[in-house]
């Protein structure tokens, strides 16, 4: 492989590794940027979304059951959101620390709960006919090979966050989450059920970490523990991005991403991670707030 194939196929594991980021990354950026919970369960949405997706695999075993697996991971993600925001988050709201161990206490319980329903071991999701095939280059950029499936992950975290912005910017719901991020006083007097806008936004977080688990489904094995190898990069992109900012979290997403895979050319995957963490600590002492700020009362008063 030559020195140019070489740099694209970095280049586009670097975008692929910052689509599934940006997918686990949008729902944080709304559960901890806009609502200020630190939710150290949100590795494991992602976990039950992949196994929401093997067991739609399981019902429909062949290609169409890609169309069931990624509504399903959505909705029974949402759902569990809901209800782990009615019945516990809702109850430690200004208490981060409280939330921080309360939901790092529930990760370990989801992730105990799946050893025992699917065993310590991965189960795999078998990709569509469609998406198992690559597309092979040759001449100068003999050697590059660009998985179909790792193009369907990139096109459908475009297509969550174009409907994420669509939601937050053209919809009653959208504005009703921005009134609330703003001036959750001022929105309750005007008569906005904030408890409900709450919920809300935390399932829908909760969902968009389910699809990007059946999104990852179809690149690598579901394991109990899945969801740790991307929380802490999804923390890191929302803290880079801004908190609260969508475009700053996909702006910072690509970046990660792009850093991780080309740091990791030329060290191990490790010490790739210890550039990484040093990159964004040295960011940001230079910005403190992220590559983009986010004018908010609920942001300025935390």
């Amino acid at each position: 492989m030559g020195d140019t194939a070489l740099f694209l196929g970095q280049l586009f594991n670097g975008v692929s590794v910052g689509s599934i980021l940006l997918i686990a990354a949008l729902g944080l950026a709304l559960s901890f940027g806009l609502m200020r919970v630190i939710n150290m369960a949100h590795g494991e949405f992602i976990m039950i979304g992949g196994y929401l997706a093997f067991l739609a695999h399981q019902i429909i075993p062949s290609g169409a059951s890609l169309w069931l697996a990624l509504p399903l991971a959505f909705v029974g993600t949402f759902l569990l959101g809901a209800l782990l925001e009615s019945t516990l988050i809702r109850r430690l709201y200004g208490r981060p620390l409280d939330t921080l161990l309360a939901t790092w206490g529930l990760s370990l319980i989801l992730q105990q709960a799946a050893r025992q329903i699917f065993g310590p071991t991965g189960v795999e999701v078998t990709a569509p006919a469609w998406l198992s095939g690559a597309i092979n280059f040759s001449g100068a950029l003999s050697g590059l090979t660009i998985p179909h499936v790792r193009i369907f992950v990139i096109v459908l975290a475009l297509l969550i966050l174009g409907g994420l912005l669509l939601l937050i910017n053209k919809t009653r719901l959208g504005m009703l989450v921005r009134a609330v991020n703003q001036n959750r006083e001022v929105a309750s007097t005007l008569g906005v059920n904030t408890r409900l806008i709450d919920m809300t936004v935390f399932a829908i977080g909760a969902g968009l970490a389910g699809l990007g688990g059946a999104a990852l489904a179809l690149i690598s094995p579901v394991t109990p523990t899945v969801g740790q190898s991307y929380i802490v990069d999804a923390f890191l992109v929302v803290i880079l991005g801004g908190l609260g900012s969508l475009a700053g979290t996909t702006i910072a997403s690509f970046v990660v991403g792009l850093f991780s895979a080309g740091l990791q050319t030329f060290t191990s995957v490790s010490f790739a991670k210890v550039l990484l963490l040093a990159g964004v600590v040295a960011f940001l002492q230079w910005k403190p707030k992220g590559i983009v700020v986010m004018k908010s009362r609920a942001l300025e008063e935390a």
